[in-house]
């Protein structure tokens, strides 16, 4: 059963993969877009001193935030494939099909992971091209390689147990704003947490943006800090199999549905 469950999900994820190769425009937004965060980013409030007393430049502090605010996102945003699915009836023919009820909802938050893997690469080598050093070596890059993954889990299995419980694009959109924007504020990704309001601070302390954004922050500027972060890392991991439980229970409520 393990067995057919990771060959279904891997079939899964290529079929994805192929269908967002048919849409080039994607790809190129996946690419381009957190390169434009990094560097607009970097030179708005690169002044602004965001970083705090912390040693470095702003883009070194900035980029593993852009990491982990492009993760999130992505992951926020993933359960649109899930409502896309449900639209063209792609869902009712895998339920008809001799498939693993999970593989459905795994191989999307697996696709988000390596989605946010793959982008994590291109702006740690665009952040390089800028000077930027990631102080934690070979350990720092896997710290932030798995750090992106984690997060955009997080934020995929709950991206599609709410995209399988509304069945709305509209509906989808409003909630990923509604939850995504006010997590992406309350979090270290543009500024450091020494300047945030006490209000603020106390809550960022149970943000897993926040989380995801240290961790990686850790790997990047401090490189060797590793006992917080890997906390951080270890809550993530609890977190994403949270959300994809609650995904799993969500398909199973679409199922009884219908």
């Amino acid at each position: 059963m393990t067995a057919q469950l990771f060959r279904q999900t891997g079939w899964m994820v290529v079929r994805q993969v192929r269908n967002l190769m048919r849409e080039p425009i994607w790809i190129a937004m996946m690419v381009i877009q957190p390169m434009l965060w990094l560097l607009l980013y970097g030179q708005l409030l690169k002044r602004v001193g965001a970083q705090g007393q912390s040693s470095g430049s702003y883009i070194e502090f900035l980029t593993p935030g852009v990491i982990a605010m492009n993760a999130f996102f992505g992951g926020m945003w993933s359960g649109m494939a899930m409502i896309s699915d449900l639209d063209r009836h792609v869902i009712d023919r895998f339920l008809a099909a001799p498939t693993v009820r999970v593989a459905i909802v795994l191989s999307q938050v697996v696709r988000a992971a390596v989605t946010a893997i793959l982008q994590a690469l291109i702006l740690l080598l665009v952040a390089l091209a800028l000077g930027v050093r990631v102080h934690g070596g070979v350990g720092g890059w896997l710290v932030v390689f798995a750090g992106a993954a984690l997060l955009s889990a997080v934020f995929a299995g709950f991206s599609h147990g709410i995209a399988l419980l509304m069945r709305r694009e509209a509906s989808m959109i409003a909630a990923a704003n509604f939850v995504g924007m006010p997590l992406m504020f309350l979090s270290s990704i543009l500024v450091t947490v020494a300047l945030m309001p006490g209000w603020i601070r106390a809550i960022a302390r149970f943000n897993p943006v926040n989380w995801g954004t240290r961790a990686m922050r850790n790997a990047v500027m401090a490189g060797g800090d590793w006992g917080p972060t890997l906390i951080y890392l270890a809550l993530l991991v609890a977190v994403a199999a949270a959300t994809a439980l609650f995904a799993t229970w969500c398909f199973r409520a679409y199922q009884r549905s219908i």
